[in-house]
């Protein structure tokens, strides 16, 4: 008698080096929760601040947000890594290495740097496993907004102006960064280059304020982006998701968010984040606007998606100026899961909730090959 097959094994993969290694944590204790485990053997791995893997105990309680303090990966948890033939095998001290099995897709729920921004997807693609969302050259390219600016402007679409300010730029000649910004004209707003959630960000509305925003973005990445500020825009945002069986990728309905209050002059961590203390932000889904201008911006968003070569899923951010015109701010390989992130609630109103939404992504990429596609 055959014996049943096997549930396709699931590693959720969360934490990591990078400064949003708590947002990750977030992200991971809610797919945890809703991920089918009648359908799949789930394993979660953290990966600590050090960058060390551990196999986690995938409480999703213990990985949320908890009075007000933010989650992080267990580093006391057991040591885990891939083995050979895609087999996660547990490195307990003073014991002989056990395996939990093959890995046949991993989930990566890993925001910014080292993750996001192909690492990860590297390393996977070396061991011949399969993973959720895009491959290493859209999730570089999404990571990093100067080259993310270079292909969108490429392929057409309005970007803001801005200007770059490497380590090197400003230990050499600090004056003529600070002329190059004044040339965009203020308010600006002075980014880390390979960051997300909002760390490190800040919005600037003179010369005098720039150092300080400058060594502020620099704690998070030493290469910064300075983008000239549009003048009262809406902020439009679309989800796009991978086609199954060849299809291709769609869009969701638009989402606005309007900032409410609380002393927030940008969509930053906290009102991204933090909304059971202070209510800083609105979503609205779908936004109203009127359908042409909609179709417009959904169109440009699978044009982005395309653009990079994105595959799985990303969320696509805009501007709408008060003249009309439609400006990509940015592109997300991987965007937020929380309770409150705007890409679960673009395709809920789309007509796919939640758990499917996690159940289509895992069926994307198990029916996906690694290597050159």
């Amino acid at each position: 008698m055959s014996e049943e097959p096997r549930k396709p094994r699931v590693a959720v993969v969360f934490g990591g080096r990078s400064s949003e290694h708590a947002v990750s944590c977030i992200t991971a204790a809610n797919v945890l929760k809703v991920i089918d485990r009648d359908k799949y053997d789930v394993v979660p791995i953290g990966i600590d601040t050090s960058g060390h893997w551990v196999l986690e105990s995938g409480d999703p309680e213990r990985l949320s947000i908890t009075n007000g303090k933010l989650p992080e990966v267990d580093v006391t948890a057991l040591p885990v890594l891939f083995g050979a033939g895609r087999e996660l095998v547990v490195h307990a001290p003073d014991q002989v290495p056990s395996t939990l099995g093959e890995v046949d897709v991993v989930f990566p729920l890993l925001h910014g740097p080292f993750g996001e921004d192909g690492t990860l997807q590297g390393l996977l693609e070396m061991s011949d496993i399969r993973y959720v969302g895009s491959g290493v050259l859209a999730s570089a390219v999404g990571m990093d907004k100067h080259y993310m600016k270079v292909v969108l402007a490429a392929a057409g679409l309005e970007v803001t102006p801005y200007v770059v300010i490497r380590e090197r730029d400003w230990s050499r000649h600090p004056q003529a960064c600070r002329e190059a910004v004044d040339r965009l004209g203020y308010p600006v707003f002075v980014k880390p280059s390979r960051g997300g959630s909002s760390l490190g960000i800040s919005k600037v509305n003179s010369r005098e304020e720039l150092d300080d925003a400058l060594a502020e973005a620099r704690a998070h990445d030493p290469k910064v982006l300075v983008e000239a500020a549009a003048k009262n825009p809406r902020e439009i945002e679309v989800g796009i998701l991978g086609g199954l069986d060849g299809a291709d990728p769609a869009a969701s309905v638009c989402g606005e968010i309007t900032l409410t209050g609380g002393g927030h002059d940008f969509y930053d961590f906290e009102a991204k984040y933090l909304p059971e203390e202070v209510d800083y932000a609105a979503l609205s889904v779908p936004a109203e606007l009127p359908e042409e201008v909609a179709a417009e911006i959904r169109a440009q968003a699978l044009t982005a998606f395309e653009a990079i070569e994105g595959e799985g899923l990303a969320r696509v951010d805009f501007f709408l100026t008060e003249d009309g015109r439609i400006v990509i701010n940015e592109i997300n390989t991987m965007p937020g899961f929380t309770p409150y992130s705007m890409f679960p609630r673009l395709w809920a109103a789309s007509g796919i909730d939640y758990g499917d939404l996690v159940d289509r992504l895992l069926a994307l990429a198990l029916t996906r090959p690694t290597g050159l596609r």
